[in-house]
């Protein structure tokens, strides 16, 4: 499959058809309640209509792609860009300036500043930080009492983003208000991305009000991250440091705006993203004690009697296997939004311009048609025999293209190193309290992850 512009071979060419529209809409919020109701049902269905399927989101069109070869194509097309319904409910969070949500030149100039901080060969001097933090959640977890590892996902998320990134000393006490907060604003502009109601958010409802004071405090953090740096007058080598020093395509210094955006795209979606993949992560260690095992051995054949350290993540090949294959099953991003730039065609069917086009890849990664055993937990399916067997695109949980997550090796070491550390000491139980059913909002993870540790 390819994404081709609309250019008629000749003359009077018949236009390509407009795709099927999917069943089950109400009148006025068409495919939103769906959305609400049951996301991730919604998007394994809709494979069953067709390559492309239009939806309605209350008064919108949305085109919804369901093949992983349409989707690659579309990220690396140069007719679609980064905006629709995701990312204008992401706006109150991340801002307009920030490189998250910007396109053009204002992006490829964002990632010239931010991509240094994630080369490979930096990655290793932040090995230091990253045992540090997974040794001290192992640590938190050796009481014998119940774990909430919903919160400690997020706490241990964001103080490797800001100690390695940010080079700040932030409080648990911070990272708590950061988890808490962000737990609350991405769920409320998941509903408002799926159900565009605009006036009604502004009402004075208890709901609203809850989320424009997390939004609020979210943003408070940020101003208060980066008024400590430059009231210290420090510039160590760090991402916050680029910038603050960088500079626009005039050559003069960047906003205060663009600084706080980026500060918000670095904190905010990553810790999100890598602490919903921890729960997810330490969820796996309880319903596959043989995998958690594998881990546990792997370990020791590798590091021994000594603690399982950064260096050790490149040798651990089952355990990464575990975290692939958790991100296949529970990808921490399960829906995105691209914008056509021009009028396109879509496997064969007619995309205008300006539509917004939607894809889950929580759904393409559990296609049957991409993965034999399509449901079942399987990290031997990344062997490099077997791997090759995966359909192209249909496993990017760091997207592709001039969209691909800048930080994927970085997060990638961290969730291994995690994952090995708290294996290799712990065997985990859930308590009756734990409520793992999924939450979706912008992200997927457990409702309340409540786990006991047991010592190996």
């Amino acid at each position: 499959m390819t994404v081709e512009s609309v250019k008629p071979a000749h003359p009077g060419a018949p236009e390509p058809p407009a795709p099927p529209l999917a069943g089950g809409g109400v009148p006025v919020l068409g495919h939103g309640w769906q959305l609400v109701r049951d996301p991730l049902g919604l998007f394994a269905r809709l494979r069953e209509h067709g390559e492309v399927v239009r939806l309605r989101l209350g008064p919108k069109t949305v085109y919804a792609l369901t093949s992983p070869d349409l989707t690659g194509a579309m990220a690396l097309s140069p007719d679609f860009k980064i905006d629709g319904p995701l990312w204008e409910s992401l706006e109150g969070l991340l801002g307009k300036e920030g490189v998250a949500t910007a396109n053009g030149p204002r992006h490829r100039r964002q990632r010239r500043t931010i991509q240094p901080a994630f080369r490979l060969d930096i990655i290793p001097a932040y090995g230091p930080v990253m045992e540090e933090e997974a040794r001290a959640l192992a640590e938190r977890m050796a009481s014998g009492e119940p774990v909430d590892c919903t919160s400690e996902s997020f706490r241990v998320a964001v103080r490797i983003a800001a100690r390695c990134l940010l080079r700040g000393e932030y409080m648990d006490e911070r990272a708590e208000r950061l988890s808490v907060a962000l737990a609350t604003v991405f769920r409320g502009m998941y509903r408002r991305m799926v159900i565009p109601a605009g006036p009604l958010y502004r009402l004075p409802f208890p709901a609203n009000r809850k989320f424009d004071r997390a939004l609020a405090d979210l943003h408070v953090l940020v101003d208060e991250i980066i008024a400590e740096r430059r009231a210290s007058g420090q510039k160590p080598d760090d991402l916050l440091t680029a910038l603050l020093e960088a500079k626009n395509e005039n050559g003069e210094p960047i906003g205060e705006q663009e600084i706080h955006d980026q500060v918000v795209a670095i904190l905010t979606p990553g810790s999100e993203t890598v602490a919903s993949t921890i729960m997810w992560l330490l969820q796996v260690l309880v319903e596959h004690p043989e995998h958690a095992a594998r881990v546990a051995e792997e370990v020791e054949s590798v590091a021994g009697d000594r603690p399982v350290a950064f260096d050790d993540v490149r040798k651990l090949s089952h355990t990464n296997n575990v975290v692939v294959e958790a991100m296949r099953l529970r990808p921490a991003v399960w829906i995105l939004t691209r914008r056509a730039v021009t009028e396109t065609e879509l496997g064969g069917y007619r995309i205008p311009a300006g539509a917004d086009i939607v894809y889950s890849p929580y759904a393409i990664q559990r296609d049957p048609r991409s993965y034999g055993g399509h449901l079942d937990f399987d990290p031997d399916r990344w062997l490099p025999e077997r791997a090759k067997e995966v359909p192209k695109y249909a496993m990017s949980p760091f997207s592709v293209g001039n969209r691909k997550c800048p930080s994927d090796h970085f997060s990638m070491a961290q969730l291994s190193l995690i994952t090995a550390t708290v294996a290799s000491r712990w065997r985990l139980e859930k308590v009756p309290e734990s409520n793992d059913t999924t939450r979706v909002g912008i992200t997927l993870r457990p409702h309340r992850l409540l786990l006991r540790a047991v010592p190996r």
